[in-house]
């Protein structure tokens, strides 16, 4: 009998809770860290981007109106799916990243854990990060973190599933919504992760994801008028300059970012937690 050909798969892009194909019908071939062929993706264009940042736009009102203890249970539903599709995120992270199985499945471990500890960030936030203000006078004077916005993420372009775990999960605890720019090279755990959430409890439209050229997709992100935030972890280094000048000039936050990735398997800290919120001062004078 002869060897079966397998079926290659052509993956597509996730937008508002969807599976689009890209407009532009563009799509470009992935490999393995040896360079065989696994699968294609569809190549995003401008045009899918500004569909992205609507659909995020859209979701928002719902995503962050939610109460903090639901948005915290929904994100842990995520983490039992991703918990429930082990093996296929092992095999991807091993063949995206070229590690060997036992230390993919060590990364892949560790983005469930990841998911779980932002998931329980979601109602300590106030608490933590809020304050009740000594004033000189008869008011009350109340600190409170809210969700900026829609959150524009350039994925690591390394670490397919920790670092992205590591980028989007903070977004999404805070009460944002996400375009995400996977990693070019390695985008098949974060298609897989569409695909988890599309089949978890999270709205459609909280989390877009584009998968193509951070080059060519950054500089439209930073300058579109609707994106309230810019990470540029998986930007190309010598584009930074270029894309911060272009968030600015839209008044976005830009949080702080290492020039080269980090160590994505140290403790995170609730520093990406803090830069994506806006804090709201309210004052009310006291008797009244």
């Amino acid at each position: 009998m002869s060897d079966r050909i397998s079926v290659a798969k052509t993956y597509k892009l996730y937008l508002g809770g969807a599976f689009p194909r890209s407009e532009s019908g563009r799509t470009y071939p992935v490999t393995d860290a040896g360079g065989k062929f696994l699968a294609n993706a569809a190549h995003a264009s401008r045009k899918d981007l500004r569909e992205a940042v609507g659909a995020a736009r859209t979701a928002f009102g719902k995503w962050s109106g939610a109460t903090a203890y639901n948005r915290g249970q929904v994100l842990y539903r995520v983490a039992e799916v991703l918990e429930g599709r082990r093996e296929q995120f092992t095999a991807e992270v091993a063949a995206s990243e070229g590690v060997a199985v036992e230390q993919a499945r060590t990364l892949v471990d560790a983005a469930v854990d990841r998911w779980v500890w932002y998931a329980g960030w979601t109602d300590k936030l106030a608490t933590v990060l809020g304050a009740a203000n000594p004033v000189a006078g008869p008011y009350f004077s109340f600190s409170v973190p809210e969700p900026t916005g829609v959150v524009g993420v350039l994925a690591p372009q390394r670490s397919s599933l920790l670092g992205l775990v590591s980028v989007l999960a903070p977004v999404l605890a805070t009460g944002s919504t996400a375009v995400v720019v996977s990693s070019r090279e390695r985008p098949l755990p974060a298609i897989t992760l569409a695909e988890v959430l599309a089949t978890s409890d999270v709205p459609g439209g909280v989390v877009n994801l584009l998968t193509g050229s951070a080059a060519e997709l950054g500089p439209w992100l930073a300058a579109h008028g609707d994106v309230n935030a810019l990470d540029l972890t998986g930007a190309p280094a010598e584009l930074r300059a270029e894309l911060e000048a272009a968030a600015a000039g839209t008044v976005k936050r830009v949080p702080r970012v290492p020039p080269t990735e980090p160590d994505w398997t140290e403790p995170p800290g609730i520093t990406r937690l803090r830069s994506i919120m806006e804090l709201k001062t309210v004052w009310h004078p006291m008797g009244a």
